[in-house]
């Protein structure tokens, strides 16, 4: 089956994106996503013929935000799920600092870390000839 690769991620591709990786075996963590999908009613792949799991955009921004909430803010699975449960839209509106707020933040610093290095690189270059 063709699919066109920005459209949608498998399972191994999510949890590389994710950097959820085994540090023994140095493969993919897969059976966190699926832990997650039995606590989270927010993520849901799509799940074709063999049980293949594929991610649309949706699904990889919905695992951020658990993998942020669970890894970044040290919260619970409890945690998590009660936050994932509120309607984030009318968090931010009331609260000057939310939680999708600090996730938002997050994911700039984390782009601006990696243009940042990107140009370093091209700086080296530039002198290196």
């Amino acid at each position: 089956m063709l699919r066109p690769k920005a459209k949608l991620l498998n399972i191994s591709e999510l949890s590389l994106k994710l950097g959820l990786i085994n540090k023994k075996t140095k493969k993919p963590s897969n059976h966190t996503l699926r832990f997650w999908e039995s606590k989270f009613k927010q993520l849901k792949p799509t799940i074709l013929t063999g049980g293949r799991r594929y991610y649309s955009l949706k699904d990889v921004e919905i695992a951020k935000m658990i993998f942020f909430l669970l890894k970044d803010q040290g919260m619970t699975i409890f945690g998590a799920k009660k936050a994932m449960n509120e309607n984030l839209k009318h968090l931010d509106d009331t609260k000057t600092s939310s939680i999708k707020e600090l996730y938002l933040k997050n994911i700039i610093k984390v782009k601006s870390k990696i243009i940042l290095n990107k140009i370093k690189n091209l700086n080296g270059k530039k002198n290196s000839y």
